[in-house]
Formats: structure tokens, C-alpha cells, sequence
């Protein structure tokens, strides 16, 4: 009996010793189900967003510990939404009113600033840089709420190609999306806005807040294009 005959036996062993069909337990998808919820309630045409998932989860050794995000479309931008800051699965926190860290990251990226051939390259490179930030959480349970910000000194562009003079970001409630009630606690969406360096800069030499500099830029939107409102 050559190789492929014993393999060709165990297979058909295999089917018979399974004509029992055998129920396994469905995964635990509240929390899951509750943000895609929201967001279906804002966006009703799209129930098959882009999504862009993980090979290999966080807790079995993979570097990104979002579980997926999820971009919608609306006419003048990308709505980012994450998935994993919160217990998206079953209940494993001891707290029963806040949902794992109690956050999702939302984004708003124009659409108008992103060059047709670099569309995949921008949205996945959106995604890398909410995964870098979850990171932070997952590894050093640091929280991220409306009214910060986010400076690291840098000075290159937090576009694909690093031409923007965007080098940060500010973190406010999203406004379209308000906090969510799940079966594994509140959960609040925290967007983030894509800053300058100098008005960054601002935030941090206490010259202007957060609530202060985002109703100057006059808009929750990342536009990659845009120059620095504190410019002359």
C-alpha cells in the first residue's frame, strides 16, 4: 500500500467515524457585534466594509493586538473603527461596567487627499499606525482619552510617504458615533485628528488645549494636505 493509499483510508475512516454530526459551540460575538451595530447604524448601505484582519492574534504571538479594523465610506472620508481595546468576545475583565480597556480608535481620513494608486497603500498604513498605538495600551496599559494628544517628536509625515506636515494627532469623542452600552461593558469611541508639529508643539508649551485647537482646525477630518492653522 503506497502513501497516498493510507492517507486515502484514514480519510474515508475519518468520514465514517463522523456521520454524527457534532455542534461546536458558536464564539462569543457580543461585543463584536455591538460596534459593527453602531456603525451599520450610521453607515445602513454597508454591511461588507473593508476590513483589514490579523493572521496571528496578539495573544498567540503576533505583533498587532487589534483584532481587525473596519473602514467605511462616507462621501468626504474613511471611518476607521478598531477592534480588540475592547472585549469584542466574551467577558474576561472583572470590572462589569467598563468592556476590556473600555475604548475603540476611530479615524476620519479625506478622501480627496489620497491619490487613487495610493488608496490601499494610505488605508493600510492608517491601520499600522492604530496598531502601533494599541500596542502601547496592550504592552504598557496606557489609556488614550478625548482631550489629549499625541507628540513623539518626529517630524516626518504620518502619511505613507511621509510628505505631510501632519506628525501627530489630538483625541476627542467622535461625534457621529457615541458611547456604546455592550454585554461586556461601556465602550467609547476615541477619534483621532491628525496635528502639525507646531500645533502640537502649542499643546505642549500649554499655549493653546485640545478642546482650544480642535474648534480652530474647524473639522474632525485627517487632511493630509493641510497646513498648520498656526501659520501666519
Amino acid at each position: 500500500m503506497g502513501l497516498f493509499s493510507k492517507f486515502k483510508k484514514k480519510a474515508e475512516k475519518t468520514q465514517e467515524e463522523t456521520d454524527e454530526i457534532i455542534e461546536l459551540e458558536k464564539p462569543e460575538c457580543s461585543g463584536w457585534d455591538a460596534i459593527t451595530a453602531a456603525f451599520e447604524e450610521l453607515y445602513p448601505d454597508q454591511n461588507d466594509p473593508k476590513h483589514y484582519g490579523v493572521l496571528v492574534p496578539w495573544e498567540l504571538g503576533g505583533d498587532d493586538p487589534l483584532t481587525g479594523i473596519s473602514i467605511y465610506e462616507a462621501p468626504e472620508y474613511y471611518h476607521f473603527v478598531t477592534y480588540g481595546l475592547s472585549e469584542i468576545f466574551e467577558k474576561e475583565t472583572d470590572n462589569p461596567e467598563v468592556s476590556g480597556y473600555g475604548m475603540e480608535f476611530t479615524f476620519k481620513l479625506k478622501r480627496s487627499c489620497i491619490a487613487p494608486e495610493n488608496e490601499d497603500g494610505e488605508l493600510r498604513n492608517v491601520c499600522g499606525i492604530l496598531q502601533t498605538i494599541a500596542r502601547i495600551t496592550f504592552s504598557n496599559g496606557e489609556l488614550f482619552h478625548a482631550g489629549e494628544y499625541i507628540y513623539t517628536g518626529q517630524t516626518t509625515g504620518i502619511d505613507l510617504h511621509h510628505k505631510s506636515a501632519l506628525t501627530g494627532f489630538i483625541l476627542t469623542a467622535d461625534e457621529e458615533v457615541k458611547s456604546i452600552s455592550t454585554p461586556n461593558g461601556k465602550v467609547d469611541f476615541v477619534l483621532f485628528i491628525g496635528c502639525t508639529d507646531e500645533e502640537l508643539l502649542a499643546l505642549k508649551n500649554k499655549e493653546l488645549t485640545v478642546p482650544e485647537l480642535y474648534a480652530r482646525l474647524g473639522s474632525c477630518l485627517t487632511d493630509y494636505n493641510r497646513i498648520s492653522i498656526l501659520k501666519p
